[in-house]
């Protein structure tokens, strides 16, 4: 078969954004088999991406569209704010709508994407859930922090759900945060039974800060925008953070708006970089 594709990123963090309204994909199970998917992801024998983005008609009467998103691992995922925000500018460059408020149908629940006049997208990310059968997470009673042990070494972190979980640790500068070495041993730390987003937040203002993520199923990214909600949400809970906050990530900056009601809002870029074919097997 013969896959078109659109190469997109948020910030960085990169998607391979396919059509699957206009070109016949399986309709059960995984959009393309895991295995393909890897070898799509695949930075130098691929495409190359963090993400796989799919487009697919609604099921829903309340939706413009489905979503789906794929790791470069071959799992899927439930969210991904970054990969949202370039779905919304993907249906429009496309054609497919001409609508500045979009309704998507996600694995998480409904998403409302926004374009802005200026082409920005505000994605509402929804409600944080606290709960840990709701992140989810194993552990006694919800808290506003957590110690995560592994061998010799512990972590306090916060955790939360926006429809993937994530965990947040503290740092005084991120530039030297252990990413590399802590973000695999938290991800799939045994008290996150679907593995988990890993957040190193350093605190700026209370209206600012600078952030690195580790991403389930696809290491350190660029950016993640649902990680940046879930910084935001956690540095509040923690009393650190004001409603508004600027988000730094390696790729860019997002802002993100919370208030303690209703869904968390990002704002920030989604760009276009190719459109592309490539021959796939089914």
């Amino acid at each position: 078969m013969n896959l078109r594709f659109t190469k997109m990123h948020g910030l960085g963090n990169d998607f391979m954004v396919i059509d699957g309204i206009r070109q016949t994909l399986p309709e059960t199970g995984l959009p393309l088999p895991a295995d393909e998917i890897r070898r799509l992801g695949d930075r130098n024998f691929g495409v190359g991406f963090d993400q796989m983005l799919i487009v697919q008609p609604s099921r829903s009467a309340d939706a413009d569209f489905r979503y789906r998103i794929l790791n470069a691992d071959g799992s899927e995922v439930s969210q991904c704010g970054n990969g949202a925000r370039c779905f919304a500018r993907f249906v429009r460059e496309q054609g497919l709508t001409d609508k500045r408020e979009i309704q998507v149908e996600t694995a998480a629940g409904q998403m409302t994407l926004t374009v802005t006049d200026d082409e920005q997208v505000t994605v509402d990310m929804g409600a944080p859930r606290w709960a840990p059968d709701a992140i989810p997470m194993t552990a006694k009673a919800e808290a506003d922090s957590y110690f995560l042990v592994s061998g010799t070494q512990a972590w306090e972190v916060g955790a939360v759900g926006l429809g993937n979980p994530h965990c947040t640790l503290l740092v005084e500068n991120v530039d030297n945060a252990p990413v590399e070495s802590v973000g695999p041993l938290l991800e799939s730390h045994e008290q996150f039974p679907e593995r988990v987003n890993v957040g190193f937040m350093q605190i700026v203002s209370r209206n600012e800060i600078r952030l690195r993520v580790y991403e389930r199923g696809a290491g350190e990214t660029l950016a993640c925008g649902s990680g940046a909600c879930a910084a935001v949400a956690i540095g509040q809970r923690r009393g650190w953070l004001d409603a508004a906050v600027t988000v730094h990530l390696p790729g860019g900056t997002l802002q993100v708006c919370y208030d303690g009601l209703g869904g968390i809002q990002m704002t920030g870029p989604a760009s276009h970089v190719y459109d592309g074919a490539i021959e796939i097997t089914l």
